[in-house]
């Protein structure tokens, strides 16, 4: 569950790069500073960051990369606050590439495996504008109100749709998963297919609609249940879309 933004600095600045990463339980301030390889496969740059006292302390790693498919540029981190060590990646829109802004977004990369949906509540209802959609999720661990945000960053058929956010402690927006548009191949209905990250896993739901519920704005979330007929399947993890 973690969010934010990084932008590349001036040459002339300590720090190569700037930004914020967010997640439910904290909001901090990053810098990527840049240090002397010993190999290839060495990081780039040190991710720096204050303590309480605000004293510099050294965060973690990162590396430039670039896409697989492509070959667009992304930053690889690896990031420990104290929490325990967490992987995202720095990537732009296909808008911010064009412009040469300098301007990243900050998304989860690997997931912790899959968790069992067991007995999950929740809903999702379409909103008026913006192609959004509002939901929660809930069970007897957690209630989760979350948005759907249309994922300017899809360029391939199997990116997803959506990403799903929940808001930081400051109210700043984290990326908590990945949602497809999916067709059943067995009834023809449409549905939501989500991927959502929790502190215990991946939590894999669909979001269906019955037959009162057809044509109208309101879904019912449902666990995720493994079958042939599914057109779609979301990836193994939070989607990388570099």
């Amino acid at each position: 569950m973690f969010a934010g933004t990084l932008s590349k600095n001036p040459e002339t600045a300590a720090a190569a790069y700037s930004g914020m990463i967010h997640s439910t339980r904290f909001d901090t301030a990053i810098h990527l500073e840049t240090r002397t390889k010993m190999s290839e496969r060495s990081p780039d740059y040190d991710v720096t960051a204050l303590n309480k006292t605000g004293r510099k302390v050294r965060i973690g790693t990162a590396w430039n990369e670039a896409g697989n498919t492509t070959g667009n540029h992304y930053i690889s981190m690896q990031i420990d606050v104290g929490l325990g060590p967490f992987r995202v990646n720095a990537v732009q829109s296909r808008q911010a590439r064009e412009a040469m802004t300098g301007e990243f977004e900050i998304i989860p990369l690997v997931s912790n495996g899959t968790m069992k949906s067991g007995s999950i509540s929740g809903e999702l209802t379409a909103m008026d504008a913006d192609n959004a959609f509002a939901g929660y999720i809930a069970n007897m661990m957690f209630d989760l109100d979350f948005m759907l945000i249309e994922n300017e960053f899809k360029t391939e058929e199997t990116h997803p749709d959506y990403r799903i956010e929940v808001s930081s402690p400051k109210g700043n927006p984290i990326r908590v998963g990945s949602a497809w548009m999916a067709r059943s191949s067995r009834t023809g209905n449409d549905y939501v297919s989500l991927l959502i990250n929790t502190p215990d896993g991946d939590l894999r739901v669909n979001a269906v609609q019955n037959e009162e519920q057809r044509g109208g704005k309101t879904f019912s979330i449902i666990p995720f249940v493994e079958s042939g007929n599914r057109e779609q399947e979301p990836g193994g993890g939070l989607s990388l879309v570099a």
